[in-house]
C-alpha cells in the first residue's frame, strides 16, 4: 500500500473527478468519478456519499453510492452499504444488511487483465 492516505472528511463536499493512490477515506460527499490509480484502496465510511462511478482495486462500502462500482480486486460490502448502481467485481464480500440495487456481474481476472491490456 503507497503512503498517501486522503480524507474526505464529514461535512466536505468535492464536486468533480477524484483521481488518487494509496488509501482514500470518503467520509464526506463525493459529486464525480473516483478513479484509483496502482494498487489503491477506497473506503467509503457510513456517512460517506458517491455520487458518480467509482474504479479502484480495493473497496470497502459502508455509506450510499450512486453508481456504477468496478472493483478489480476485493469489494466488501458493510451492513449499512447501498449502492444503486450496477457492481463489477471480482471477488465480494457481502454482510447481512446491505443493498445493492443493480446488478452484480462478475469479472474474471483474465477479463480484467485483457481490458487493462
Amino acid at each position: 500500500m503507497g503512503s498517501n492516505h486522503t480524507l474526505i472528511s464529514r461535512g466536505t463536499r468535492v464536486v468533480g473527478d477524484v483521481h488518487f493512490n494509496g488509501e482514500l477515506n470518503v467520509q464526506g460527499q463525493v459529486v464525480g468519478n473516483i478513479v484509483a490509480d496502482g494498487n489503491a484502496e477506497l473506503e467509503i465510511s457510513q456517512s460517506g456519499q458517491i455520487e458518480g462511478q467509482i474504479q479502484a482495486p480495493k473497496i470497502v462500502v459502508r455509506g450510499l453510492v450512486q453508481g456504477d462500482i468496478r472493483c478489480t480486486k476485493h469489494l466488501e460490502l458493510g451492513a449499512t452499504a447501498v449502492v444503486n448502481g450496477n457492481v463489477f467485481y471480482t471477488v465480494i464480500e457481502m454482510v447481512k444488511g446491505s443493498q445493492v440495487n443493480g446488478s452484480l456481474v462478475h469479472v474474471s481476472d483474465v477479463e480484467t487483465k485483457k481490458k487493462a491490456g
